[in-house]
């Protein structure tokens, strides 16, 4: 059977990781701030003996950038950017913005999520320059 040219990358880690953002949802709620909500992703992480570094520091993307300034939320297992938001809504400067740590990282995941919202939607962003067609 034809899957339909359709595959999901990282299936097993993506869903992994899926579980812990609703159970960290529905533990905090929505009105956590950053920091709070990615302490409590770490735990669940050591928990389930899932690699990641935490605020990993990129690159600098162009000659006079301070420092330190791109700075991802975890890298996951080495191959997935977990980006996490605490804003009203996400907008193409949160997409543009995982995109382009994609790109630096040279990976080919990315999973942008906002804790603000009543139902949680966690979106997968693609590094167009990284995933091949057939």
């Amino acid at each position: 059977m034809s899957d339909g040219g359709n595959k999901i990358i990282y299936p097993e880690i993506s869903y992994a990781i899926n579980c812990i953002l609703f159970a960290v949802h529905n533990e905090l709620g929505r009105y956590c701030n950053e920091k709070q909500i990615c302490d409590r992703i770490e735990i669940y992480l050591k928990q389930k003996n899932i690699l990641y570094r935490r605020e990993v520091v990129l690159d600098q993307s162009f000659d006079g950038e301070m420092k330190g300034r791109n700075r991802i939320d975890f890298i996951i297992g080495n191959t997935i950017i977990l980006e996490i938001k605490t804003v009203d809504f996400l907008s193409k400067d949160h997409y543009f913005q995982l995109r382009r740590y994609l790109q630096a990282g040279n990976l080919k995941l990315g999973i942008l999520v906002n804790f603000r919202e009543k139902r949680l939607h966690p979106r997968r962003i693609l590094n167009s320059n990284q995933v091949q067609s057939k």
